[in-house]
């Protein structure tokens, strides 16, 4: 009945407590893991699944041309030539490239500046890397600032930085010239974003990046470990369950010490036998955000 009552009482608060609710399970967390989806971006200004001023600004002509709707619209867009493709893939990487770091990820660093904490994360956009250490990340999707062979015929991955440059300064109506195509140094076949489809490659730095993310999971919520851990999922959807909400509702179940916390601009629920162990916070990712970096901030002033 007690646990009854305090399950009303929590889901009854008003945000502002929830915020400060929040902000005291993180206080006293000894680690925390973040799953980190689109809409923590979209937070950002930087949506992929829907046209936002920055992106559009720096698409338009191929939003245009091919009726994208979307930025990812046109990442899996059949173009008629790999010249097309690269000159879509080299304008949308480049404005991932260029694009400023999101205040929402300056104010999760912020929020977390005390803690362990790993990032897992569906996102390809390269905003987590500027605020976190690598060993610290596991892109479960890819990353889309890499490249592979679209076979792929071996193992490894490359940074695109200059050639993603090179290719921008030289997209003609909206084609890059065939002699820039990027083309794997093994079998010759063009190369591909590093990112989740049917060729994607779930290599050595792939392996490495679940790795990191097993080890933290071993280290603070397997093998009978006493920790208190809270699982922040920020701006996670519907499409990939499998990769951070199911998961993360499986640890909170069978870890006593484990509290679960779901940031999302659409008010969501969670499954009844954790109802007691978490709670969910609905609204402007960015404003909750700032609003749980300023309670935490003023707490320990």
């Amino acid at each position: 009945m007690e646990s009854d009552i305090k399950k009303e009482i929590k889901w009854c608060m008003q945000k502002e407590e929830q915020v400060s609710f929040l902000a005291e399970k993180i206080r006293q967390a000894d680690a925390v893991l973040i799953g980190g989806g689109s809409g923590l971006s979209s937070a950002a200004g930087y949506n992929h699944y829907h046209w936002l001023p920055y992106m559009e600004e720096c698409l338009q002509d191929f939003k245009e041309w091919y009726g994208l709707k979307s930025p990812f619209d046109g990442f899996y867009y059949c173009y008629s030539s790999p010249e097309q493709q690269w000159a879509y893939y080299a304008r949308y990487i480049q404005s991932m490239w260029d694009a400023p770091t999101g205040q929402p990820y300056y104010d999760l660093r912020d929020i977390v500046a005390e803690k362990e904490v790993f990032v897992l994360t569906t996102n390809i956009d390269m905003q987590f890397e500027r605020i976190f250490k690598k060993e610290r990340i596991c892109d479960y999707q890819g990353n889309s600032g890499y490249v592979q062979c679209s076979q792929p015929c071996h193992d490894q991955i490359y940074s695109n930085v200059e050639m993603i440059r090179r290719m921008n300064e030289n997209i003609r109506e909206l084609r890059v010239t065939s002699e820039l195509l990027p083309r794997c140094n093994e079998c010759g076949r063009i190369m591909v974003p590093w990112v989740r489809d049917d060729t994607f490659l779930e290599g050595k730095d792939w392996r490495e990046g679940v790795r990191r993310y097993e080890n933290f999971l071993k280290k603070y919520l397997m093998n009978g470990t006493d920790k208190n851990v809270v699982l922040l999922e920020l701006g996670v959807g519907e499409m990939t369950p499998s990769i951070i909400k199911l998961p993360f509702w499986e640890m909170t179940y069978k870890n006593e010490k484990v509290f679960y916390a779901c940031l999302n601009k659409k008010k969501s629920s969670a499954p009844e036998h954790i109802k007691d162990k978490s709670i969910y916070i609905a609204g402007d990712l960015a404003e909750t955000l700032r609003d749980l970096k300023e309670n935490i901030a003023g707490k320990e002033m």
